[in-house]
């Protein structure tokens, strides 16, 4: 296992590496530039312009800049915000704590619920449960966030006023008033995100159980006298949860970057409404930061699930 690992994080360093470098040539040749809130404004003499230009190296061609970016980085140095002026790090400091609040919330109750509910359907196939989660499941995947989110304000906000459905990032949270407003305000977009997760899990884990089910060895094991609940728990369920575990460290990354849609409907201040303002002005310091975040921890999950598999499997060896 050890060798394993070591291959595998030679591995990633290279690979991260392209990706960066892809990802900042893209940002770079993208339209926008990062100076458009200076032009527009006539105040801002022309020489005035080019000096910033030029303190935030601009006037350089990208790829002098991303190797300057680079090297900073292998300092742990995200850079300035172009936009705000303000370290990179801060400004996701403070954006990740909402995005921990909706998203990770809404990925432990999608956890929590899926994962039982798949079981239990395969396992009561074609019952009145398998057929109420299998019609959730279908609504839950099919039906986009931004649709969800729109309906939960409308209902519960607009018409019944129970929900606020602004989210007040400014909100501290230093009493039980305090944090009954804070659960109510986090309630519409945890929902949104855990019925769309929950789906998706419950769709794969119903799968992956009624693939093992027929089984030659669970019959076997069925036949040697074992228990239904001790069939089902060690031997289904184990082999069952592989393909589950690869969904399952493929979207936790997405915990830590945000909820792009639901972030902007709800106007939660996470990293995913941080990352669309950030591309709205080009920041290309802020949009590397996130983007690159999310290529490591893509590559760390993929790593994680790996691993997972040899517990799951005791056949699987590494080494």
């Amino acid at each position: 296992m050890g060798r394993y690992l070591i291959r595998r994080l030679l591995t990633a360093i290279p690979t991260l590496l392209l990706i960066s470098f892809v990802l900042f040539a893209i940002i770079s040749l993208a339209p926008g530039d990062p100076m458009s809130q200076f032009a527009a404004n006539p105040a801002v003499p022309p020489e005035v312009r080019e000096n910033i230009r030029r303190s935030l190296g601009l006037d350089q061609p990208w790829p002098v800049r991303y190797v300057k970016w680079i090297t900073a980085l292998a300092h742990a140095d995200f850079g300035y915000s172009f936009a705000s002026h303000v370290p990179v790090v801060d400004l996701i400091k403070l954006a990740l704590p909402n995005t921990l609040a909706v998203v990770g919330v809404a990925f432990l109750i999608s956890l929590l619920l899926a994962i039982p509910i798949g079981i239990l359907s395969a396992v009561k196939q074609y019952s009145i449960f398998d057929h109420v989660a299998t019609t959730f499941a279908f609504v839950g995947f099919s039906v986009p966030t931004f649709f969800t989110g729109t309906m939960l304000i409308i209902i519960l906000s607009v018409n019944l006023h129970l929900l606020p459905f602004i989210y007040d990032s400014t909100l501290r949270v230093d009493s039980l008033a305090s944090l009954g407003q804070q659960i109510r305000q986090s309630i519409m977009p945890i929902l949104v995100l855990a019925l769309f997760q929950t789906a998706t899990l419950v769709r794969y884990t119903r799968a992956s159980m009624l693939e093992n089910l027929p089984q030659d060895y669970v019959r076997t094991a069925r036949a040697k006298g074992l228990a239904e609940t001790g069939v089902i728990n060690r031997h289904v369920v184990r082999n069952s949860l592989i393909p589950v575990v690869t969904l399952i460290a493929l979207s936790a990354p997405g915990v830590f970057a945000g909820a792009v849609i639901t972030e902007q409907i709800f106007r939660v201040p996470g990293i995913g409404y941080l990352l669309i303002d950030s591309i709205t002005k080009s920041d290309t310091p802020v949009i590397m930061a996130i983007t690159f975040t999310f290529a490591v921890l893509v590559v760390f999950f993929n790593l994680v699930a790996d691993v997972m598999y040899g517990v799951l499997d005791p056949r699987i060896r590494y080494d």
